[in-house]
């Protein structure tokens, strides 16, 4: 029944009941964890999270551009973020408009050309340089807060005038240390699921505060 996910498991277990009921007691504890590692982290960041929102949108309200940016897990994340900014789903908040975002782990051309004759501590920097102007947001996620490629797209990004955001896990590494990054959001937690589960609450309410200081600057100028 479960010899699909669990094959090490199911090999050995003759009687499935306990098994599932084991199973499900587990799932349950990691939900539970996770649901209290997102609820008090975005408690802890809200000031955090409602300052990143306004540099932000000041940038997208001048004509910026997003970049997101981060490998492994943290590239699908990044992904994420450049398409929740892009196309605002259906079911967000009447007013949510598409915000110009472009994630720099989705080209598998420039990745692999780049890391092949270069190193891959540069795939994100040197499309910064390409792509990235004064007034536009690098936007980094990392679990370690340790990744060198990343730290160095925020050196490139500051010397361009851009607008550094990251999000990181742990006690935050590098990046909260960083004198490059202005924004650094933490999900102060040592389990890398947890962590990044975390972190898609963090961006979606970044992504939900920038919207909401859009409509509140469109209301003001009206």
């Amino acid at each position: 029944m479960t010899d699909f996910l669990y094959p090490f498991i199911e090999a050995d277990e003759r009687d499935p009941v306990p098994l599932l009921a084991d199973l499900s007691r587990s799932a349950d504890a990691k939900w539970n964890q996770s649901t209290d590692l997102r609820t008090r982290t975005l408690a802890d960041l809200d000031q955090q999270l409602r300052a990143a929102a306004a540099a932000m949108a000041e940038r997208f309200a001048a004509g910026g551009q997003l970049f997101t940016f981060g490998n492994g897990g943290s590239a699908t994340d990044a992904d994420g973020v450049a398409q929740l900014f892009t196309r605002p789903p259906v079911s967000a908040a009447a007013g949510a408009r598409p915000l110009p975002a472009r994630s720099l782990a989705a080209d598998q051309a420039i990745l692999t050309a780049l890391s092949n004759d270069i190193g891959f501590d540069v795939v994100f920097s040197r499309q910064l340089i390409a792509y990235g102007r004064a007034g536009d947001i690098a936007f980094g996620t990392s679990t370690s807060g340790n990744s060198d490629n990343l730290l160095m797209a925020f050196t490139e990004a500051r010397k361009r005038g851009m607008l550094t955001v990251g999000l990181a896990g742990y006690d935050g590494g590098r990046m909260a240390a960083s004198d490059d990054l202005e924004h650094c959001l933490v999900v102060r937690s040592d389990s890398v699921h947890r962590i990044q589960e975390a972190q898609t609450s963090v961006a979606h309410a970044l992504w939900s505060l920038v919207q909401a200081e859009l409509r509140t600057r469109e209301e003001v100028t009206v």
